[in-house]
């Protein structure tokens, strides 16, 4: 690339492209709370996830620290879109409002999911994600430099994973497995294989 060719702009986004998962959360009723996300990154057992501010499910996690996190797979992704306009809290901030969510109770109805029931926790997981992360929230912290979102620290407790992504029963094979990646509004799947590292 001609370093001559860059240009510096400043985008309204920075989604550059990263996997889209289905949080769920409990609700105060008992009941499950799905969003759909693309702030997350893994290192080890633990998944630190990024919350806006004013969802359901941040007043969920800083309730009920226990949240399930279901990757979808590029064929779920009007499903996901299905839910992308709702939020489960009855009191919608007015910037959501402002660019068009809606109150909605049923996620699972909404975006035609299946609810299965968790193993450690009480959120339940969603059937058609091919991978179910039931995790634990050990610690929420709020930025002093941005007031519009939470860092939430989790656990993995169980890892689930359809057996058609497996290999030897106990590996996600990556040439079966595709996340739904979030590409500046946009989802896509993953394109051919390029190579591995060494630690494959």
């Amino acid at each position: 690339m001609n370093k001559n060719h860059f240009k510096e702009i400043k985008p309204k986004i920075m989604y550059y492209g990263t996997p889209t998962f289905l949080l769920s959360t409990l609700n105060e009723d008992g009941t499950t709370n799905i969003s759909p996300m693309s702030s997350s990154w893994a290192l080890g057992d633990c998944i630190v996830l990024g919350i806006g501010l004013g969802s359901q499910a941040i007043e969920n996690v800083k309730r009920h620290k226990q949240c399930v996190i279901n990757l979808p797979g590029p064929e779920l992704w009007e499903n996901v879109e299905k839910i992308s306009s709702f939020t489960g809290n009855k009191d919608i901030p007015q910037y959501k409002k402002d660019i068009g969510f809606s109150y909605k109770k049923d996620k699972y109805g909404a975006a035609e999911l299946t609810p299965v029931e968790s193993k450690a926790v009480m959120p339940q997981r969603i059937m058609e994600c091919p991978i179910q992360i039931e995790a634990v929230v050990k610690n929420i912290r709020y930025p002093e430099y941005n007031q519009l979102f939470a860092i939430v620290e989790t656990q993995a407790v169980r890892f689930h994973a359809h057996e058609n992504i497996l290999t030897n029963d106990s590996y996600v094979d990556p040439t079966k497995w595709s996340p739904l990646i979030y590409n500046f509004r946009h989802y896509f799947g993953l394109g051919q294989e390029l190579g591995k590292t060494f630690r494959a």
